[in-house]
């Protein structure tokens, strides 16, 4: 069964680049939200194996990280995996600590390591 992989508040060329990785290396379907709230309604609405959130949100510029904490705050949804799409380290490691997995940067899309970060949450099971 193909996993699907959201992705909140990448611009379109960056959701694309995303959205063609995933589905290129893992066969996955990829959804995209802009903020807080189309996120968490998605989230609520299909089951999702991953969501990537971008650091700054394209949309209003806001902090990406607010949505993965209001994830993580939410009963319902704080087991679905989250990474934060970032190129800066102190920003990965703050997504940590809120729960969030590490993640990849920008820069890394479609890089062996990014494939190896979605991998756990993307890949197909050995049944």
């Amino acid at each position: 069964m193909n996993k699907t992989l959201l992705d909140c508040g990448n611009c379109g060329p960056d959701f694309n680049a995303i959205r063609a990785m995933a589905a290129r290396e893992f066969g996955a379907s990829v959804l995209q939200s802009h903020g807080l709230e189309d996120t968490l309604a998605m989230l609520r609405e299909r089951v999702v194996d991953l969501v990537t959130i971008n650091r700054k949100l394209d949309r209003d510029y806001s902090d990406g990280l607010e949505v993965a904490k209001a994830i993580k705050a939410d009963p319902q949804l704080r087991a679905v995996p989250i990474m934060l799409v970032t190129n800066y380290e102190e920003h990965q490691q703050a997504a940590i600590e809120v729960g969030c997995v590490r993640g990849f940067g920008k820069l890394a899309i479609g890089s062996p390591s990014a494939h190896e970060a979605l991998r756990p949450f993307l890949g197909t099971d050995p049944s």
